[in-house]
Order: C-alpha cells, then sequence, then structure tokens
C-alpha cells in the first residue's frame, strides 16, 4: 500500500508565512500608533498655540467681583526667557549708566509704585529691569500704558510671575543685580475677602520664591520690599511707630504683609540676605491705581455718579495719611541707597546682615469727607454722597505715620500736601482719560482746603 505523500514541509511552510504575516501586521500596528500618537501631539500643540495667541482668559471684570489670573502666559515660561536677543535686551536695561550705579530688579513694574520707582531710577542713570505679570485685579490696560511709558526709556519689563522660579533663576544668571525693589503684591483689603488665596499665592509664595532665588544668587542682593501700614491692625496708638505691636492684623492682606516681614526676618537670619521693609501709608497719585477711593472718587464725580463715604460705627469720620507718589518714590529710592551689602553666598551666611523696617507716610491724616471737598473744588462739580457705617471687611477707621526712623536713617521727609498731590492726579486724570475739563490752579485751592487739611490732624 503506497505511503500518503509527507505534507509537513507544506505545513511548516505555511504556519512560518503565517507568523511573518503577523509579525508584519503587528510591526504596521505599532507604527501606526506612534505616528497617529506623534501627530495627535502636534494638532494639541498646534491648539494650544492658537488658544494662546488669539482668545485671552475668560474673565469676571464687574466692579464687584474682579477675578485675579495669576496664570502665566505659555510663550512667557517655555520660550519668553531665552534667545540672545532677549538676554541683549534684559542686559541693556539692567546696566547702570552712572558711575557706582545700581543695578535693580524692580519686581511689579508695571503697577502703581514701581512704574515710579523704575522711572526714576532709571532717570538718575542707575540699570533697571522689571518683572510684573500684569494681573486682571484692575484693568491690564493701564498697566500696558504704564508698560509703555518706561519702554520709552528704555526700561524693559519681563511677563512672568513671582512664583515661575525658573524665570527669576534665568534672569540671576543673567544680571547679576546689586538690589531688588520687591514692588508686586497682591493689594486691595476688601477683595481679600473675595479672592483670599490670590494673597496667599503672590505675598506669602512670590515672596518666598523670590527670596530662595536672590538667597542662592552670587553675589546677593540687597532687597528692598513694600510691606505695609495695614500691619498695625487694631493698633490705636497714634501715630503708628515701628515700635508698636502689628500682632493683630484686621484683614488677610495685612496679615499677609506681616508674614512677609517675618519671612524676611528668617531669611535675613539664615541666609544672610540685607533686607528692608517699608510700611507704605495711603500712596496716591497719577498713573495711580483705580481701585483706590480716590482714583473712583473722581471717575464717579465726573460721570455724575454717587460715591459712598464711609463712617465709623461710633458715626466719627475715617482718615488716611494720604502719601503722594513722589515722596513715596524719595523714600523707596532711599532706602535703596543706604541698605548694606548681603553676607551670604550661594546660599550660606557669612556674618550677620542687616535688617530694617520703616514708615512711609505724610504724617498728616485727612477725613476722607474733606479729601472730597478738596476733589469738588478741583473739578467744580458737587459729589453726590452717601454717608453709611464702615462695614466689617477690614478697613481700619484711622492712619498716621510716625516717619522720625526714616528721616534719620536716609533723610525721608514727605513734602506734598493733599490738596497739592490732588490736583496734579486729576490733572493726569483728565489728559489720560481724554475729559475736556480745566484743573484749577493751586492758588486757587490752596487758601480754601489748605486749612482744612492742616485741621484735621
Amino acid at each position: 500500500m503506497p505511503h500518503p505523500p509527507d505534507t509537513s514541509k507544506t505545513l511548516k511552510l505555511e504556519r512560518y508565512n503565517s507568523y511573518l504575516r503577523r509579525v508584519d501586521t503587528t510591526k504596521l500596528l505599532a507604527v501606526s500608533s506612534k505616528l497617529l500618537f506623534r501627530a495627535a501631539l502636534l494638532v494639541a500643540l498646534a491648539l494650544i498655540f492658537f488658544f494662546t495667541l488669539n482668545y485671552p482668559p475668560i474673565s469676571n471684570n464687574s466692579h464687584h467681583t474682579p477675578t485675579v489670573h495669576t496664570h502665566q502666559n505659555f510663550l512667557s515660561s517655555a520660550f519668553y526667557g531665552s534667545g540672545a536677543a532677549w538676554e541683549k535686551q534684559v542686559r541693556h536695561s539692567s546696566t547702570p549708566r552712572r558711575k557706582n550705579g545700581l543695578s535693580v530688579l524692580v519686581t511689579g513694574a508695571a503697577g502703581f509704585v514701581g512704574s515710579h520707582c523704575a522711572l526714576a531710577l532709571k532717570r538718575r542713570g542707575d540699570g533697571v529691569l522689571g518683572l510684573d505679570n500684569f494681573n486682571s485685579y484692575y484693568d491690564p490696560s493701564l498697566k500696558r500704558a504704564r508698560q509703555a511709558m518706561l519702554l520709552k526709556h528704555q526700561i524693559f519689563i519681563v511677563e512672568a510671575d513671582l512664583n515661575d522660579g525658573s524665570i527669576l533663576a534665568k534672569l540671576f544668571d543673567v544680571v547679576p543685580f546689586t538690589h531688588v525693589l520687591h514692588l508686586a503684591a497682591q493689594a486691595g483689603v476688601r477683595y481679600a475677602m473675595k479672592n483670599p488665596q490670590s494673597y496667599v499665592s503672590s505675598n506669602i509664595a512670590g515672596f518666598v520664591n523670590l527670596l530662595e532665588i536672590a538667597k542662592s544668587a552670587d553675589p546677593q542682593p540687597s532687597i528692598v520690599w513694600a510691606s505695609s501700614s495695614s500691619v498695625y491692625g487694631l493698633n490705636t496708638q497714634n501715630p503708628f511707630s515701628e515700635l508698636h505691636r502689628t500682632d493683630q492684623p484686621a484683614s488677610l492682606y495685612a496679615a499677609t504683609k506681616k508674614a512677609g516681614e517675618e519671612i524676611a526676618h528668617t531669611y535675613n537670619h539664615i541666609y544672610g540676605l540685607s533686607i528692608t521693609g517699608l510700611r507704605f501709608f495711603t500712596v496716591y497719585g497719577p498713573w495711580g491705581r483705580p481701585d483706590m477711593a480716590y482714583f473712583f472718587f473722581t471717575k464717579n464725580i465726573l460721570q455724575g455718579k454717587p460715591i459712598t463715604i464711609y463712617k465709623t460705627q461710633d458715626d466719627e469720620e475715617v482718615a488716611r495719611d494720604f502719601t503722594y507718589i513722589d515722596d513715596v518714590v524719595k523714600g523707596c529710592l532711599g532706602a535703596l541707597d543706604t541698605a548694606e551689602k548681603s553676607t551670604g553666598s550661594g546660599g550660606k551666611k557669612r556674618g550677620p546682615a542687616q535688617l530694617r523696617i520703616y514708615n512711609l507716610g505724610n504724617t498728616s491724616p485727612v477725613a476722607v469727607g474733606k479729601l472730597v471737598g478738596i476733589l469738588e473744588n478741583l473739578l467744580n462739580v458737587k459729589a453726590k454722597k452717601n454717608v453709611v457705617k464702615m462695614p466689617r471687611n477690614g478697613d481700619v477707621p484711622y492712619t498716621h505715620a510716625n516717619v522720625s526712623l526714616a528721616y534719620r536713617d536716609f533723610g525721608y521727609k514727605p513734602t506734598t500736601d493733599l490738596a497739592t498731590g490732588l490736583r496734579k492726579f486729576v490733572k493726569w486724570y483728565v489728559g489720560y482719560h481724554g475729559i475736556k475739563s480745566s484743573v484749577k490752579r493751586e492758588s486757587e485751592i490752596t487758601g480754601d482746603h489748605s486749612e482744612s487739611v492742616s485741621d484735621s490732624d
């Protein structure tokens, strides 16, 4: 009987071909998956670029519940702090023109006090580099206008957040700053009740991040930073002295500023950073903050809208030690000029370092009602007033600065009375907004209101 044909070789060949087909299919699927993943990644990146460049973040800019954006622009964090052209601009802005001039990093440079200080430093020949995140606590267009003004004077502002450690480290790698003027902060007493996290993020975490970078710098810069008169809180001694207690803050904003003072002490003690804190008292003037009373009072009076004037729970007038911006700038520059060098190197303390705190005020408290009277006279418009009891929102009824310590150490002496300062502010305001309104000359207002200002003490 004949043997059946041997098919084993044929079966083996078919199984081998089938195996090859499965292997090829697997490879093809793997390659296809990789290509599909890369394509999806490219599309995602393209969408991120598109939306970052063309669509601003959604915000609620109503008067009552503003939303602060402390996000970073994608381009800023990823690519902005790099490249030869960028580094050249940073170095050019921060290089002093005068002999032995300072090289100062000004944080919050697009803000009210920051922009004025940056300009004053540049005008006297110091090198100035700005840093600002342009958040939307108030209309960023005003900050952009300040930025444009500074750029005309060759002051460059890096757009970044204090909590972006990589961009801060990059700046200190590019520039050996001699000083830091740290003015960036989340401001405002009332807003802290709506968005407390923004105060912790900026006033505490951001400050710590800056000090962390500064402590490791070589050389370490001297630091001058903005605290606040709010730290006096429930203190009833007048005028407020640096020796008075500051452990009873009346608002979260004040608490974060007090925390900043304690943090400054820690970094001075451990790392040898030279640190000076400045307690500002109600700073006002041209290019000011729209959330301040004098600013929105002016706006509402001109628009015929009512303004709200607060009285204390005991029916007494609320008063503030209004301090004109030029006086505060002189105080900031005086603090910078008398700041001693830090004693640390590479994060290690080599010896005791300077630690100071000063009041920067006007020493002449004025009732808010009298401020309104000055504005009415300047604008030649009668205000529609609603007088109400002050809500329990963290505001204090009265501030009055003792500035003898600042006068002793760097000659701080405020010279601008409220009537003169408001006249300069109103003149700027109507010009900036293109309002057809003539501001009265100083001689037309001082006779009536200079006496009422002094009487308020």
